[in-house]
């Protein structure tokens, strides 16, 4: 599968489970205990796996942009 591919899934995943987290967070009060414990828990865990496989997909722009070698001061 391509990257761009993986990547139209990828990124509205981790939109929902973003915005998951801020329901869940939001409605703390309101949830009964084990349930947002589950939800938030769980997604937290989801945030972390979409995150860091959008990081990979990613990478080379990463790259790119923050490790690319500035040219020396000149005199």
């Amino acid at each position: 599968m391509q990257r761009n591919t993986v990547l139209k899934f990828v990124n509205p995943v981790l939109g929902l489970v973003v915005l998951s987290q801020l329901v869940t967070g939001a409605l703390h009060g309101l949830l009964p205990r084990q349930v947002f414990e589950t939800m938030h828990q769980v997604g937290g865990i989801a945030v972390a796996a979409a995150v860091l496989l959008h990081v990979l997909l990613n990478w080379n722009w990463v790259k790119a942009t923050y490790f690319r070698r500035r040219p020396a001061p000149t005199p």
